[in-house]
């Protein structure tokens, strides 16, 4: 008899996870995760302050960004969401950048790719099959990579590249995309010839503080949203980055429908029909802080329960549930956002369980 040929385990990051991991369920792995952001942010942040392969890294990166174009961000999922803050801070300093998906990019917009300075694709794994088919198709672009994993087919693919740091991830995107929003804006910061370090100490800081205390609101948030027939998360500049992430955590791990909008394209849409089946998230940062406030006001008016995150302290209604979390300079709400989301989606698993089990190996990667 032929011996059966057994394929060696395809471990997240190349590690093979502690038994006690292997052994969670996805409700525990995603509290552990959303845990572990602050420290896996303070180890980037000093990597990316003081390695001198990264400093090095960061150098070139700027240099070929000074070119004539934009600079294109290219992910899914998470990896789309954490370029947004990177991109939003280059425009707002008048370098043109754009966020982009990858999948919708390979299939019909690379007969233009030459127009961009420099292209950055983003993935966690390192083995998404778009991305690891714009790797193959770029030629002699400007190409670099912000990834997780340095044992992936991207990573040896990429000449330019940038670590993520977050350590292996099993449950929805956390920590990696704290960590690819926090490299984005870095990178974005260095490419503008900004200083960022004395900010990203700051929003550590803040991060940190805020979110055992979002956390452990996280019972009277569930109970508030519960029954809504649907969630709808509001952000702009880079919070529109924390709205998406939001969504996408909430559906991904609970199986509740949620949807990500700018705020402009909610006012002027779905903001129509919302009525006493509608729970808002909305996200008032930054210095467009009112916009969001008035849209939570006119949410109200027309019946809809909000969750309104601001830096503010504000009084509780029967359909407001003001959420206060710390000040952070623009764009670095993009990381800050995403703490009342993370803390409603595990009040939400605790109590009707948890729809995204633990993924300790990578599967098949296909488009």
């Amino acid at each position: 008899m032929e011996e059966t040929k057994q394929l060696a385990p395809r471990w997240i990051n190349g590690i093979e996870p502690v038994k006690e991991l292997l052994a969670a369920n996805g409700t525990q792995i995603l509290e552990i995760e959303c845990r572990e952001q602050p420290e896996r942010l303070r180890e980037l942040i000093r990597a990316y302050a003081s390695d001198a392969v990264i400093c090095s890294e960061l150098k070139k990166l700027k240099e070929l960004a000074s070119r004539k174009g934009p600079v294109l961000f290219i992910g899914m999922g998470g990896s789309f969401c954490s370029s947004i803050s990177g991109s939003v801070m280059l425009q707002s300093h008048g370098k043109p950048s754009f966020s982009l998906d990858a999948g919708e990019w390979l299939n019909y917009s690379t007969s233009v790719w030459d127009d961009a300075a420099l292209s950055v694709l983003s993935t966690t794994s390192g083995e998404s099959a778009e991305l690891v088919e714009l790797f193959k198709r770029g030629g002699e672009r400007a190409l670099s990579l912000i990834c997780n994993n340095p044992a992936s087919t991207c990573w040896n693919l990429a000449e330019n590249k940038l670590p993520i740091l977050a350590g292996p991830e099993y449950g929805n995107a956390t920590k990696t995309y704290t960590n690819s929003t926090a490299a984005s804006i870095i990178l974005a910061s260095e490419i503008l010839g900004r200083p960022w370090l004395e900010d990203a100490e700051r929003v550590v800081e803040s991060f940190a503080s805020d979110l055992d205390r979002v956390f452990a609101m996280r019972g009277e948030l569930e109970s508030f949203c519960r029954g809504a027939a649907n969630t709808e998360i509001v952000g702009r500049g880079a919070a529109w980055g924390g709205a998406v992430m939001s969504a996408l955590c909430i559906r991904e791990m609970s199986g509740h429908r949620a949807a990500p909008h700018t705020g402009a394209g909610f006012k002027h849409g779905p903001n129509l029909d919302v009525d006493g089946t509608h729970v808002s998230i909305i996200f008032a940062l930054g210095h467009v802080a009112e916009l969001g406030v008035k849209l939570a006001q006119e949410c109200n008016r027309r019946g809809g329960k909000v969750v309104l995150v601001s830096t503010e302290q504000r009084d509780a209604t029967e359909r407001l549930f003001p959420v206060r979390i710390g000040e952070v300079p623009e764009p670095w709400e993009g990381i800050t956002s995403l703490l009342v989301p993370q803390a409603l989606t595990l009040g939400m698993i605790e109590r009707t369980g948890c729809r995204l089990p633990p993924r300790f190996q990578y599967g098949v990667m296909e488009q």
